[in-house]
């Protein structure tokens, strides 16, 4: 019998996935430690969809998502580094002071320039918002999408942060890739009339929850309410937004 993992393609597939699983095995080990990033992270999934609702042009948004960006990755540095520090030696050092004080001013830095930021891109529409000048604006089908699955991501990162089980790509409450796969199947019912590819579209999210369970990575519980997650996330955005 042929063993496909010994296959180039299959093999280098599978080698990406270990460190992907290992990398967001960090964010969420970041998350479950550090009080300060789990806050960036309901900071960051608040002004995104504050974002959406506003109705920020694509330059904008894009320059938000990047400062967001740069605040939760320089707090996670912080944290990586405060970590080897505590590694290296318990005693007090000045050094090793210095070296958490200096990492922890870079968050602080990258914190006030992302508020500076979002004070400019955001005030004069929050002015208009206060004067009453403000619709729900209307979003292609394709942007709402995007912004659905990093929705899910960061809704899956801090659910199980919270429960404290289980991997990011192995395992745990609720299943990220349950979660994902029904909220393409969402966003595929909302931009295609052909029944053929709906229809397609809920067998394959269908067989990649149902993965889970034959693979036993996940519980029934797990993928259901990671189903029920991409669903219900999915559909709220392309109800309000959707033109």
């Amino acid at each position: 019998m042929v063993n496909l993992s010994n296959w180039p393609v299959i093999s280098i597939f599978s080698r990406w996935f270990t460190a992907a699983n290992n990398a967001t095995e960090g964010i969420l080990q970041a998350v479950k430690t550090q009080p300060h990033l789990k806050f960036h992270l309901l900071a960051s999934f608040s002004v995104l969809l504050g974002c959406f609702v506003i109705g920020l042009d694509k330059y904008e948004f894009a320059l938000i998502a990047m400062i967001t960006i740069v605040v939760i990755v320089t707090e996670m540095f912080n944290s990586a580094l405060e970590a080897v520090v505590d590694l290296t030696t318990q005693e007090f050092k000045l050094l090793a002071r210095t070296a958490k004080d200096v990492s922890a001013g870079a968050v602080l830095i990258s914190a006030i320039g992302a508020l500076v930021i979002a004070y400019l891109i955001l005030g004069p529409h929050l002015v208009n918002i206060w004067l009453g000048f403000y619709r729900v604006p209307r979003h292609a089908a394709g942007n709402i999408a995007l912004l659905a699955l990093i929705m899910i991501m960061l809704i899956v990162i801090l659910i199980k942060s919270h429960f404290g089980s289980g991997h990011p790509l192995r395992g745990g409450f609720p299943s990220g890739h349950s979660a994902s796969a029904f909220s393409l199947w969402i966003s595929l019912v909302h931009v295609t009339v052909n029944p053929w590819l709906i229809g397609l579209g809920l067998l394959g999210a269908i067989l990649i929850a149902a993965s889970r369970l034959r693979l036993k990575i996940h519980t029934f519980r797990d993928v259901f309410f990671g189903a029920l997650l991409g669903c219900a996330m999915t559909l709220i955005l392309f109800k309000v937004f959707f033109h």
